[in-house]
């Protein structure tokens, strides 16, 4: 069996901006005085006069790009998630989204796995913040290469996209011949008939381990993995709740406004079903290893299966 190989959603984006980079000359890349942890540092390397470091000035550097935009130019602008969406969310909202204009945000060290920097750099909001502005498209991947792909996607599109990328190191599941990206399509990872999981970011790999132990328990669990979280690919929603009847989303995001509440809102309208919502319930995040808190807040393998099976009486 071969080693799984290990990469944060973060270094996908940086070696994806530097590829665009070799084809694009209009695309410019700004940062918030982080280069190294978004991993932009290695376009500016390649591209020295296409990176501008805007300093610890967030807001101001959501306007540049702005400006930027309306001069031929494609930004991607890059912070930590709980910058890019908290901080700097006005600027997003009334000087990017409000005119549509076609800047990318790669927000990196979103969620819980930032680990040890603890509740105030831990953004478990900023799906629901960005999926609330009109237009924008919010993604997030699964794995490196899901994140690569997904950078290409965005700058493809005409319009803003807000790309949340993680910290730790992930193994890589799309690493296959067949592996397809579109914008606004889940994927099935695994077939099931008694219930579907659907999963984002860092929960894909472990819903997939999670229904491996969860088929030697005797439940089969179909796995979908929803990298876009707006436009939520709604068909692909009714057509598991049509099929299995019983849904589960797993995020390493707040329960509140995020793939669960995605999930709820096309089930709601379209094809009722029973739904439970694994996340961050509600709570600010804490300090401590990555992983350990994944484990806490049930957002791991066993933790899935914990909940699926308790959830479905088995």
């Amino acid at each position: 069996m071969s080693e799984i190989k290990m990469m944060a959603t973060r270094d996908g984006y940086g070696s994806a901006l530097v590829e665009l980079g070799r084809e694009h000359e209009n695309l410019v890349v700004l940062d918030a005085d982080l280069a190294a942890a978004t991993r932009t540092g290695v376009f500016q390397k390649a591209f020295p006069d296409r990176h501008i470091d805007c300093g610890i000035a967030e807001a101001n550097m959501m306007c540049v790009a702005a400006g930027m935009s309306t001069c031929g130019y494609i930004p991607f602008v890059s912070t930590f998630a709980m910058f890019a969406a908290g901080r700097a969310f006005e600027q997003v909202r009334n000087t990017i989204g409000y005119p549509h204009l076609n800047v990318k945000i790669g927000a990196s060290h979103a969620g819980i796995s930032v680990g040890e920097d603890g509740a105030s750099h831990q953004c478990n909001e900023d799906i629901a913040l960005m999926r609330a502005i009109p237009g924008m498209v919010v993604i997030n991947p699964s794995d490196a290469v899901e994140a690569s792909a997904a950078v290409r996607a965005a700058f493809e599109y005409d319009g803003p996209v807000y790309l949340r990328f993680g910290r730790l190191a992930v193994p890589v599941i799309n690493d296959r011949p067949d592996y397809r990206f579109e914008t606004g399509k889940g994927i099935r990872l695994r077939d099931g008939s008694d219930c579907t999981i659907f999963a984002t970011g860092l929960c894909v790999c472990e819903a997939l381990s999670a229904a491996e132990t969860l088929a030697e328990r005797g439940i089969s669990a179909q796995v979908v993995n929803i990298h876009t979280i707006k436009p939520i690919d709604e068909e692909l929603v009714i057509e598991a709740a049509e099929k299995t009847g019983r849904i589960f989303t797993v995020e390493e995001h707040s329960v509140v406004g995020g793939l669960g509440a995605a999930v709820a809102e096309v089930l709601c309208e379209k094809c009722p079903a029973k739904l439970t919502r694994i996340g961050i319930n509600d709570v600010f995040g804490e300090s401590g290893p990555a992983k350990e808190l994944i484990h806490k807040y049930g957002l791991d393998a066993e933790g899935i299966v914990n909940r699926v099976a308790a959830e479905l009486g088995k």
